[in-house]
């Protein structure tokens, strides 16, 4: 897979930075041509991290691949700018959204859950395994292939990000914990017994375990439905590849890794240095 964005059914790269960015303004507008083309999509869009286009343009590449179905793309011109941009859709999770209606409480909670699972402060892209439902209650397309590949089970992600002052997104270890010395180049997802938070990974609550406050379908493959206080999402469930689990101790030093005097990830001198 290469190192640039694509996807096959809930097969992705992570990749996407979500601190300082809201989603607060897209709600009112659907994800169809004309709704880009809107004065408060053109508001919410340049003022993007202060002005810095950047993050609301990677923000847009992930909101699109979520949102709209696979074969369609979102074009849209900027008339403070004149750039051109074209975002292609990928896993279609909300259909009513990306047909032009605003967003449905269902679709706010499952994008929102689609982007936490992309979020990766270390600037690094790791292939993942994306499984769950979307909007509508359909279940995301995955190959008994697909869970061999990604035989490491990493977490479930949920929130909203659309609502207003009070953006919330958390994330949990889904069943399986590292150990210690393990790692991987993903702070917002699977973290070892009692790591409830990782430095790299501001935006998310850790919430523990999944089982403690989700529901996992009769199949074990992913989470239906979280609550968290008193209010109940609609999640997502990442998988990862066994290789992207690093050790502290194999003279290496990755990333998630800290430097240290020690033989934990967070503490491996071994690899890292003092």
């Amino acid at each position: 897979m290469s190192q640039t964005f694509q996807e096959d059914n809930g097969l992705s790269l992570n990749g996407l930075s979500l601190n300082g960015l809201s989603l607060n303004g897209l709600s009112l507008n659907g994800l169809s041509l004309n709704g880009l083309n809107s004065a408060d999509f053109i508001t919410w869009f340049n003022s993007a991290d202060g002005g810095n286009l950047a993050g609301h343009e990677s923000l847009m590449q992930y909101l699109v691949r979520c949102a709209v179905p696979e074969g369609q793309v979102r074009v849209f011109v900027n008339p403070a700018t004149g750039v051109r941009h074209v975002w292609e859709g990928g896993m279609g999770l909300a259909p009513l959204w990306s047909d032009g209606s605003p967003a449905t409480l269902d679709e706010q909670q499952v994008i929102s859950a689609c982007l936490a699972a992309h979020a990766n402060n270390y600037g690094v892209h790791v292939p993942i395994s994306v499984l769950g439902k979307d909007a509508t209650g359909d279940v995301i397309p995955f190959t008994r292939q697909e869970l061999v590949n990604f035989a490491q089970r990493e977490a479930c992600f949920f929130g909203n990000l659309f609502t207003p002052g009070g953006a919330a997104l958390f994330a949990g270890n889904h069943m399986d914990a590292l150990s210690p010395e393990q790692s991987t180049p993903r702070p917002c997802g699977l973290l070892g017994l009692g790591a409830m938070s990782n430095p790299a990974c501001t935006q998310m609550q850790r919430i523990g375990q999944c089982m403690q406050h989700c529901r996992l379908e009769p199949n074990g493959n992913f989470y239906s439905e979280c609550t968290y206080n008193g209010v109940t999402y609609k999640p997502l469930t990442t998988r990862i590849r066994l290789s992207d689990v690093n050790t502290c101790g194999d003279g290496v030093c990755q990333v998630g890794e800290r430097k240290g005097t020690g033989y934990t990830a967070d503490n491996c001198g071994v690899d890292c240095g003092s």
